[in-house]
């Protein structure tokens, strides 16, 4: 099933085009990764897919329907966010970045405390972690306290903008590792964003190329290695390894 697709999508910021007529379909329970240089239009996509901004032209469909402004908050709720950085809030302890939005919900106690239990389990995170702040925990620890808080609410999709960008090159090691299991454990649909080849081959059933706001490719990296589209997708790769 279709969970999204876009039909010659376009989305502009005044005179500047942030993404070119763009056709993409995402399917449900899949992992899908967006790959590219700056600019290349990933964070415009994937707000698009969050409802945060509306289109300009084209349509976006979400479960074949069209995604309107008014439907936009209830896909919301559908769809957990893991932000560059956290972006948790320092003045809550852990567990209540995480609860935040079931307490809004009206949510039992008791459910509430068997959803975090739960979540610790599925993200390795010791349970007292979730009594300590955002600045008394590693980069490992904040980053399993925001996939726990995106799946509070057992979304269908989770969309991740480069949570692994900014941690050393072992907790990042561990936390693929981790993720990847737990996607799987899950089988929700996942969007990911991340500058990083290897990190995007590890995690995707399907990888999605942009460059200046359009899709140059889509598939594994046996097809961009051995079958580019264009010249950019082999520049884009050897780029990848020179800069290791």
């Amino acid at each position: 099933m279709n969970l999204f697709e876009l039909r010659q999508v376009t989305k502009r910021y005044g005179s500047q085009v942030a993404l070119q007529p763009t056709g993409l379909v995402i399917q449900a329970g899949e992992t899908v990764v967006l790959i590219g240089p700056s600019g290349s239009g990933k964070s415009t996509l994937v707000r698009l897919l969050l409802g945060l901004e509306s289109v300009d032209g084209g349509v976006l469909l979400y479960r074949g329907e069209p995604l309107q402004p008014q439907r936009a908050a209830a896909l919301r709720r559908q769809v957990g966010y893991v932000a560059q950085g956290g972006g948790l809030f320092p003045h809550l302890t852990a567990g209540r970045n995480v609860d935040l939005m079931a307490r809004h919900l009206q949510w039992s106690a008791p459910r509430i405390e068997q959803r975090l239990e739960a979540l610790a389990a599925l993200t390795r995170l010791p349970g007292d972690v979730l009594s300590r702040y955002p600045a008394e925990l590693s980069g490992g620890q904040a980053q399993r306290l925001s996939l726990m808080r995106a799946l509070m609410l057992d979304p269908e999709v989770v969309v991740l903008d480069e949570p692994l960008g900014a941690l050393d090159p072992i907790t990042r090691y561990e936390l693929q590792q981790d993720l990847r299991d737990a996607f799987q454990r899950l089988n929700k649909t996942v969007v990911m964003v991340t500058h990083d080849l290897e990190e995007a081959a590890w995690f995707a059933g399907r990888m999605v190329l942009l460059r200046e706001g359009r899709i140059v490719q889509q598939g594994t990296l046996e097809d961009f290695q051995q079958r580019p589209a264009e010249p950019f997708v082999t520049r884009f790769l050897h780029a990848q390894r020179s800069g290791r």
